[in-house]
């Protein structure tokens, strides 16, 4: 039954990528050592953008990534769970892949939690959604 929970909130997921009013499809996957919900998309301009949720120690673990295959680059990005702001900052892309990523445990709040990580560079929007349901 639980199964069932986590692919009724994965299907209730939207992955959006913001410049003007373009959308990009986003991909759930489930399992891997414990219940997670996963989805990727491409922001314009050539970066890709990754977030991940599971349950760690009764809190939700929300993981998100940018990969713009360019080392050096600064992105500014804020985390908001349910509506409000949970972390924000400034962070560059390292290693050969360019990328950077964001993990923060948040509170489990009464019902589905909405987490959208949004990251900017210059021109660049990247906006990733998911829903987590325990």
């Amino acid at each position: 039954m639980k199964h069932v929970r986590y692919a009724a909130a994965a299907a209730l997921t939207v992955g959006l990528v913001t410049t003007g009013a373009s959308v990009a499809p986003a991909h759930a996957s489930h399992g891997g050592g414990g219940d997670r919900v996963t989805h990727n998309g491409a922001c314009e301009g050539g970066a890709r953008w990754k977030i991940k949720a599971k349950e760690d120690d009764g809190r939700i673990e929300v993981e998100a990534e940018i990969d713009s295959n360019r080392s050096g680059q600064r992105w500014t990005w804020v985390l908001a769970h349910n509506g409000s702001r949970s972390a924000h900052g400034n962070a560059r892309t390292a290693g050969r892949s360019g990328s950077f990523s964001v993990e923060r445990k948040l509170v489990d709040a009464r019902g589905a939690d909405a987490f959208t990580f949004r990251a900017t560079h210059g021109d660049q929007v990247c906006v990733a959604k998911v829903r987590w349901t325990a």
